[in-house]
């Protein structure tokens, strides 16, 4: 798998579809990553938007020497710790209007997928930054060692090693919580 490589390569040779391929293939997943930092979808919504218009504005700055997944996220993290050196962390909590039944239905169904991994999320959420990335980038985004390393600007041992500590963390949170639910 070329990571969305040669849908980038078609898109430096005039291929418009292609970008498009690369906003299918990217763009919730990168979302997701960056609200980890932010604490904010529509933050981090716009943070991905920024991230896939400096690949527009800046075509020739990837040079095929990583992963354009590899890449991409290194842009979205980067992007991501400005904001959050800008911004006092302050959540914005913006309410939705719920218009039917179907709604409130839909809402119920996802509230009850979402609360089987809550214990999940809190213990990675409890953890330190370092931590969460890593494990963020290796099981969520399904990175090797060596791509997160270069997200996080670190080399393979040091990934290693933070992934084996923040894996133990977790086990250590997930076990509190259990205990204290």
């Amino acid at each position: 798998m070329d990571n969305g490589e040669s849908s980038y390569r078609r898109f430096l040779d005039g291929d418009e579809k292609a970008f498009g391929e690369l906003l299918d293939m990217y763009s919730e997943n990168l979302i997701f990553f960056i609200n980890r930092y932010v604490g904010n979808v529509a933050v981090a919504q716009e943070i991905s938007e920024d991230v896939f218009v400096e690949l527009l504005i800046h075509k020739r700055r990837y040079n095929f020497k990583t992963s354009l997944k590899t890449y991409i996220f290194t842009i979205a993290r980067n992007k991501a710790v400005s904001y959050v050196r800008r911004c006092a962390r302050r959540p914005e909590y913006a309410y939705d209007y719920i218009e039917n039944e179907a709604d409130v239905k839909c809402l119920e169904d996802e509230f009850i997928k979402k609360e089987r991994d809550r214990e999940l999320h809190t213990a990675l959420n409890s953890l330190a930054e370092d931590y969460k990335t890593v494990l963020h980038l290796i099981y969520f985004e399904e990175m090797s060692y060596e791509q997160a390393g270069s997200v996080m600007k670190k080399n393979r041992k040091q990934i290693e090693n933070l992934a084996y500590r923040a894996r133990q963390a977790l086990k250590k949170e997930l076990e509190k919580e259990a205990k204290h639910p």
